[in-house]
């Protein structure tokens, strides 16, 4: 099976506090994966350096083979836990920045989601609720065709009748020959759509496997696996 991303060695520390710890690590092509962990785990870490945002300080992150770079931006599309977009712009600017910037944007995919929320696209960003910046946020990144679309908590913002919805528009949008890696402590509402999980605790990978084997080799759900392993 092809592998997308490969963390081959891979340390990350900030000044004294090591984020990641000589992670080995292996993510295949057409794969929903959870990454899974607490607050302070290192997802976030691991998926800036997939992203490019950060650098390790050992070890190597490849990209379908390449280390992050212009190239493989091209490549991945990245939902990030905060929104990144200007209050000031309206939904219908937006949508004409993505086009022009990534060539696989596809804007009739992103008015038609706009069109099923009932969003506005001459709205501006700055008069709408959290809620529902974080959706326009995740139809841009959802609307790419992208070999990897990484999302960091994608439904930890939004109301848990809200949060069914997000996940069909991911469900429904993504390509199934692309990777989707979605970073979350709410395990409940992903563990159903995930083929793989990994589990990092502190810096560690102290879990990775498919779901199903996972299940039946444990006898517990993810869920239950996870609020044993971190005591929540």
């Amino acid at each position: 099976m092809e592998n997308i991303v490969t963390f081959n060695n891979v340390r990350k520390s900030y000044g004294n506090k090591e984020a990641l710890k000589n992670i080995n690590l292996e993510i295949p092509k057409g794969r929903i994966v959870g990454l899974l962990g607490p607050n302070g785990s290192g997802k976030s870490t691991m998926i800036k350096l997939i992203n490019g945002l950060l650098t390790p300080n050992e070890g190597e992150v490849l990209i379908k083979g390449i280390k992050p770079s212009k190239e493989s931006k091209k490549i991945v599309s990245y939902l990030p836990e905060r929104t990144y977009l200007n209050d000031w712009m309206k939904v219908k600017d937006i949508i004409e920045f993505f086009k022009d910037f990534y060539a696989d944007f596809d804007e009739e995919r992103a008015n038609a989601m706009l069109k099923d929320l009932s969003i506005d696209t001459n709205e501006k960003l700055k008069t709408m609720s959290k809620g529902t910046k974080e959706k326009v946020q995740l139809i841009l990144v959802m609307s790419r065709k992208a070999d990897i679309y990484i999302l960091d908590e994608p439904i930890g913002g939004v109301d848990p009748a809200a949060r069914s919805y997000i996940l069909k528009t991911i469900l429904t949008n993504y390509n199934e020959n692309s990777t989707l890696l979605i970073a979350t402590h709410l395990i409940s509402e992903i563990e159903n759509i995930c083929d793989d999980v990994i589990f990092i605790s502190k810096g560690n990978i102290v879990l990775q496997g498919q779901v199903d084997e996972i299940r039946e080799e444990k006898g517990k759900s993810i869920d239950a696996l996870f609020r044993e392993e971190f005591k929540c």
